[in-house]
């Protein structure tokens, strides 16, 4: 339950961010917006970061709104603000300060992202950290069917991301490893425990020398929205900065491609940085160096893929079962091996 307190400061700061009208009142659980809109429920995008704790999130429901509001009669839809809260541990809540900028460093790349509207990072008044965004058009698309067409569109905006140019004083924090060589689970049930061997191996050297640059660090089919059909799609949107970071381009082009791998077969994942460098993209001439790096975020969804298999099965791709997906990571490792080992 929210304080009284903190939820009228939210609803006050809300309505003001949003250009709302005035009237907002406490429901005991959620601040709400008085007459002119509502908070509904949580709505956290399905498909989404690997992190399975995500920062609630509220459309905000126009449909109550006094006649004559220019969004009278109006659900939740694209440019509507979306409210979204974090609940963030100490040890994060510096990371907290920049964050919300960053998205806006796309800016000059054409990068579609939810804009903020509004911002409080520290939450001291409105019970967390608040930001409130705008919302996209598109829907995630996870399904095989077109999942070629819609590769080709994630390297080339994949591309334009790690195009973004940000000075020294906004460079966000160096990337993080999700995975070490002492932490990676080997499936119990393999039958080529020294397949896993050999990856792992890979990654207990020091990383390789890099051309930093601007990350994503979470780019994957479930944090991009696509609009329209067949060869008209687009990318409407792409979503969950909390993680962007500065590091190699590999890294970013590497956890795309695992997630491709485990969503439409080896030949996907395989294929995704053929795609990026086709596109205009640069990754490590050296070969260790991009085995290093593919590696090192394939290995981090051992043994299984369980952390995104749950929101992946939630929007309905039901066949990916937890045999399916170790079975698909490791015959990913082994290809990784075979191509650039």
């Amino acid at each position: 339950m929210w304080p009284p307190s903190c939820a009228a400061a939210t609803s006050t700061w809300t309505r003001t961010a949003a250009g709302s009208a005035p009237g907002g009142r406490h429901d005991g659980r959620r601040p709400e917006l008085g007459r002119d809109a509502r908070l509904g429920g949580e709505a956290a995008a399905p498909g989404g970061a690997r992190r399975r704790r995500r920062a609630p999130a509220w459309g905000l429901d126009v449909r109550d709104a006094p006649a004559g509001h220019p969004r009278a009669g109006r659900a939740p839809f694209a440019g509507a603000p979306v409210l979204r809260q974090a609940v963030l541990r100490p040890a994060r809540r510096r990371a907290a300060d920049t964050r919300g900028e960053r998205p806006a460093a796309a800016r000059s790349h054409r990068c579609p992202r939810r804009p903020a509207r509004g911002r409080r990072r520290h939450g001291r008044a409105l019970d967390h950290p608040s930001l409130l965004m705008t919302l996209l058009p598109g829907t995630v698309r996870l399904t095989d069917e077109g999942s070629d067409r819609r590769a080709e569109l994630l390297a080339r905006q994949l591309l334009g991301i790690h195009r973004v140019r940000v000075s020294e004083e906004t460079r966000p924090r160096t990337y993080e490893a999700w995975t070490g060589s002492e932490r990676v689970t080997v499936p119990p049930a393999t039958g080529r425990p020294e397949l896993w061997r050999r990856a792992v191996d890979v990654i207990r050297r020091d990383p390789p020398g890099c051309r930093p640059r601007f990350l994503h660090r979470d780019f994957h089919p479930g944090n991009v929205l696509f609009d329209g059909a067949g060869d008209d799609q687009r990318v409407s949107g792409v979503v969950d900065w909390v993680e962007t970071s500065w590091g190699p381009a590999d890294l970013d082009v590497a956890h795309c491609s695992t997630a491709l791998a485990l969503l439409h077969g080896v030949p996907a994942g395989m294929s995704f940085a053929d795609r990026y460098t086709e596109a205009g993209g640069s990754l490590a001439e050296d070969r260790a160096a991009h085995l290093y790096w593919r590696l090192l975020d394939a290995l981090a969804f051992a043994p299984d893929a369980e952390k995104v298999a749950v929101p992946w099965r939630e929007s309905g791709r039901t066949d990916l079962t937890p045999t399916v997906l170790a079975g698909r990571l490791e015959a990913y490792v082994e290809a990784l091996l075979d191509r650039y080992a």
